[in-house]
């Protein structure tokens, strides 16, 4: 195995590795140029987010700046993803996202760990855990997503959750550790926010 393996094999390894820093400081110029583009520039940024992630579908925006350890060499964005200031993505192994999810504004996502054991930090090292976010999923603002989570498709995240288990799909999860506070509902149908009612 080697060395830039060790980083999806789930095992510990040293990502002060020059084979993996070498290879993680050319996606880091890409995210650079990726951050520094200016507002008018939508085209540029497209183009630089299909060479920067491992996938990326049709119609898909993310609002700079972007923070991402490998610069989304290993994120995987279906179609129309939407992602608000400051998105955190700690993609030292894979990420998924499906269509049609919405990221609000200082959303981290982390695939990154390290040991409990004082001595093995010591040392630096690391393991990583992929993460799965479904399709039509909305991630809420200063979320945080820690490694090896799956989410499922069509849930909501509440503002500042931490989600430290797998969430099902269709429901409405919140706090800190984050749980299922309720499905998905027909008044979700007929409310929009509140006592808001839909009248599209």
């Amino acid at each position: 195995m080697s060395k830039y393996e060790q980083l999806h094999s789930g095992e510990l390894y040293l990502p002060s590795d020059e084979e993996i820093m070498k290879e993680q400081l050319k996606c880091l110029e890409k995210l650079f140029e990726f951050n520094n583009t200016r507002p008018s520039e939508l085209d540029k940024r497209e183009q630089l987010l299909k060479e920067m992630f491992a996938e990326l579908g049709t119609g898909c925006y993310i609002e700079p700046p972007f923070h991402s350890n490998w610069g989304g060499k290993h994120i995987h964005f279906g179609k129309n993803v939407y992602a608000n200031f400051n998105l955190t993505m700690v993609d030292d192994t894979h990420i998924y996202v499906g269509d049609y999810t919405m990221f609000g504004p200082n959303v981290t996502v982390a695939t990154a760990g390290h040991p409990i054991l004082p001595e093995l930090r010591e040392k630096a090292y690391q393991y990583n855990a992929p993460v799965r976010i479904g399709k039509n999923c909305w991630i809420g603002a200063g979320a945080i997503i820690v490694p090896g989570i799956t989410i499922g498709e069509n849930t909501v995240i509440g503002a500042g959750s931490v989600v430290t288990k797998d969430i099902p799909s269709n429901v409405v999860a919140v706090g800190n550790p984050c749980r299922v506070l309720r499905e998905i509902n027909e008044r979700d149908k007929k409310y929009y926010f509140k006592n808001r009612e839909i009248n599209l």
